[in-house]
């Protein structure tokens, strides 16, 4: 018998493996009828000084993320997932969604990318090791 999922995190960050993720996890949350929690993290690591101190230029970011998070939140209901919500989240994408998005969310399973879209971090390790390592549920990596 299939595992079935109640709830199912997702990690976008725009990456051809992120969207490969999230289009596997919409399939699996219609499937199941499962809570889909997209989850995208602005990587505030990759800001100079200058735009860290900017309030309007972290806004702006914020809400530039978040009218993008929001299309994947309607492609997802489009594709017949019935409860889908979002989340964005800040500093370092794998360190995040383990340690403050996880306990917060309390997924079944997480569903990410196995290449990260931009960062040093795609160069110095894998945010997708990173989180099957360390993720306290089962984590799908997608390529």
């Amino acid at each position: 018998m299939p595992t079935t999922f109640k709830r199912i995190l997702v990690g976008v960050d725009d990456s051809a493996d992120a969207l490969l993720a999230f289009d596997y996890a919409i399939h699996q949350a219609v499937r199941d009828e499962a809570e889909l929690v997209i989850v995208s993290v602005l990587e505030n690591e990759t800001m100079s000084v200058y735009q860290v101190l900017d309030n309007d230029y972290i806004h702006g970011e914020y809400d530039e993320l978040k009218a993008h998070i929001q299309r994947y939140q309607q492609q997802a209901r489009d594709a017949g997932v019935k409860h889908v919500r979002m989340m964005i989240a800040e500093g370092e994408p794998g360190e995040t969604i383990v340690k403050d998005v996880i306990p917060q969310v309390k997924p079944d399973i997480l569903v990410v990318g196995s290449i990260a879209k931009k960062g040093v971090s795609r160069h110095f390790g894998s945010q997708a090791a990173y989180m099957a390592k360390y993720a306290p549920v089962s984590v799908l990596v997608v390529r």
